[in-house]
């Protein structure tokens, strides 16, 4: 199969002006000029995408599937209480529910030139919705608990849902790791474990230093997730609260009890840090997803990503959860993200498109560790591909294709989505899965209606 387009990015090159992709038996087998390639290979069915980028799927480094069909929930508010209305908001919800929502996501993960995710999930259902509609990705049970005799029980039980899942992920699209739960819900123990059962290459990821909340607990043992407020979760009163100020910050306290050490950690936000953070991220080599609608959405700040790219860093762009920024847009993030950053940086440090192209591909695959396998357009890489029309009025003319992706493309502009050279999605709407659109859209409403209750 030959699939062309006026402009070709591979990524880890620069780009080609009427190129072509070959793709045989689900893989990438030459990348090119589309003169040289349809002479080299005259038999070859061809698809052309006219005044369009082919470029590697969009890698998206953290999601939260089951969240879509909380999408506009809970708004206009910060963090901390966007956090605390969500927790008990999630407590309707049934293991249908978390399905359907998950499907949701699915979807519109598919729809917006997304092929790999790096979701976090507690019910197991963003892998059944990802394995539904052929997405690739990495699938982090979370865990996590304050009480320390619970460690071991939540744990074990965390352990077997990941082998069960491991054995849904056979067909070597989905891959299976841990993730503890925000630092103020879990006890250091658990940090402890995770170390210990990830140090043979078990993908780990953690929410680190998001947000102001977070560092004062951490730091100081006060702010909204109080001693106070995890007595009243407790239900009975204690003698020695269950968390006592430690005096560094997150990423320190994180590095205490041993998280670092383990060989495939990926940090999220990482927006509350200092010079010295980052060194830690750099000697420990972490990598970091970077969710910058979600942090503005919230409050919660903006990560120093001009500083993380001086560090050398692993970095890629991450969604975060539907209930804060509301769409899985990974060209929002690219353009809010370069926008951002400039306005911070606005004489030194200043970002390019290309970069944020590659933060949203190969530079996010590199932060998973698949690298070797997805995020640009290379020989004997998975055909993850996919084509993004330029044609628009508003993106006439198009002088460089990583400018145009970035301040002018969205969901909308997508033609084609391919994962493993099985066409997915196609422009108009036209998913070629087995999932019922229709009936996942329904259930929507319905879940809108049981939350809105």
């Amino acid at each position: 199969m030959l699939l062309l387009a006026r402009y070709v990015l591979p990524v880890s090159a620069p780009h080609i002006e009427n190129g072509a992709v070959l793709v045989k038996d689900g893989r990438i087998s030459a990348v090119g000029s589309a003169d040289v390639l349809i002479k080299a290979n005259p038999d070859e069915p061809r698809t052309d995408f006219g005044l369009a980028a082919l470029m590697p799927g969009l890698v998206d480094t953290h999601s939260h599937f089951e969240y879509s069909a909380m999408r506009g929930l809970i708004q206009d508010v910060p963090y901390a209480d966007w956090k605390i209305a969500l927790t008990e908001k999630e407590q309707a919800f049934n293991d249908r529910d978390w399905l359907d929502s998950a499907l949701l996501g699915a979807l519109e993960t598919v729809r917006a030139g997304i092929t790999t995710v790096a979701d976090i999930t507690r019910t197991g259902s963003s892998l059944l919705a990802a394995k539904a509609v052929g997405l690739r990705g990495i699938f982090y049970r979370e865990v996590g608990t304050m009480e320390k005799q619970e460690v071991p029980r939540i744990l074990d039980e965390a352990y077997e849902d990941i082998e069960r899942w491991k054995a849904l992920a056979k067909d070597g699209h989905q891959f299976i790791g841990i993730a503890p739960e925000a630092l103020y819900k879990c006890h250091p123990q658990v940090f402890n474990e995770i170390r210990d059962y990830a140090m043979g290459g078990t993908p780990v990821a953690v929410h680190l230093a998001g947000s102001q909340e977070e560092y004062d607990f951490i730091r100081y043992g006060s702010s909204l997730f109080s001693v106070h407020t995890t007595e009243m979760q407790r239900g009975y009163g204690i003698d020695m609260p269950p968390w006592l100020a430690t005096g560094v910050s997150p990423i320190r306290y994180i590095l205490n009890w041993g998280l670092f050490q383990v060989p495939n950690l990926l940090a999220i936000h990482c927006v509350h840090v200092d010079e010295d953070d980052i060194g830690f991220l750099e000697q420990y080599d972490v990598a970091v997803a970077i969710c910058t609608r979600c942090n503005a959405q919230l409050g919660m700040g903006v990560a120093p990503v001009a500083e993380f790219i001086k560090a050398g860093l692993r970095l890629g762009l991450g969604t975060d959860s539907p209930a804060a920024s509301s769409t899985t847009d990974l060209f929002a993030e690219m353009r809010m993200t370069l926008l951002i950053q400039r306005a911070l940086h606005h004489k030194s440090d200043f970002l390019t498109s290309s970069q944020l192209v590659r933060m949203a591909t190969l530079g996010a695959a590199e932060a998973l560790g698949l690298a070797d396998s997805v995020g640009s357009l290379e020989v004997g890489k998975h055909a993850d591909i996919i084509a993004i029309d330029l044609s628009a009025s508003s993106q006439a003319p198009t002088h460089d294709p990583n400018s145009a992706i970035v301040h002018t493309a969205g969901p909308d502009n997508i033609l084609m989505t391919m994962v493993g050279g099985e066409v997915l999605y196609r422009g108009g709407g036209q998913h070629l899965h087995s999932v019922d659109r229709d009936r996942v859209l329904a259930r929507a409403e319905e879940m809108r209606l049981k939350l809105r209750d």
